[in-house]
């Protein structure tokens, strides 16, 4: 979390792992990346951008679009609660395919099959109502070294529409 004065000790108390400004960038560009999301205040940003090239490459870097940046201190709890809570990102490339991690491997069988019937049912809420047919076509699960396993789009949708009612 990139804050000063009374939003870094906001941030402490919404329970931020790590809080700073200066001293967290010297940190960063001196290679330490101990951590899996990045929080800036607004007007901690112009210390923020010069990590760019660092933090851009590993998909930390905060932006406003995914909430990462907070106008004001008392929004910051709720930032912190919900990427504390595993809050992820998707969006589709120009090519139509989403590509989002689910889980890692401390993660239970049982979660990463929750994960996916979460991330199922939020991208077919997300179907915009001018799209006809199918919105899902394929949905194929992978390891980061390992050969893609295609797994039965209608039952997915089936059992992650029935887990969210």
């Amino acid at each position: 979390m990139f804050a000063a004065g009374d939003a870094a000790r906001a941030a402490l108390d919404a329970g931020a792992d790590y809080v700073g400004s200066d001293d967290l960038v010297k940190q960063i560009n001196d290679g330490w990346l101990e951590f899996d999301a990045a929080i800036a205040m607004a007007d901690q940003m112009g210390k923020v951008g010069g990590l760019g090239r660092i933090l851009g490459r590993r998909g930390l870097m905060p932006n406003p679009r995914s909430n990462t940046v907070v106008r004001a201190a008392e929004d910051l709890p709720n930032a912190i609660k919900e990427l504390k809570a595993g809050r992820v990102e998707f969006r589709n490339d120009r090519t139509g395919l989403i590509h989002v991690g689910i889980g890692k491997r401390s993660f239970s069988e049982q979660q990463i099959v929750d994960n996916l019937f979460t991330l199922t049912d939020a991208i077919q809420r997300s179907k915009p109502e001018a799209v006809k047919g199918t919105y899902l076509e394929t949905i194929t699960l992978t390891s980061t070294m390992s050969p893609g396993i295609p797994l039965d789009v209608a039952e997915t949708i089936r059992l992650s529409s029935e887990r969210a009612a």
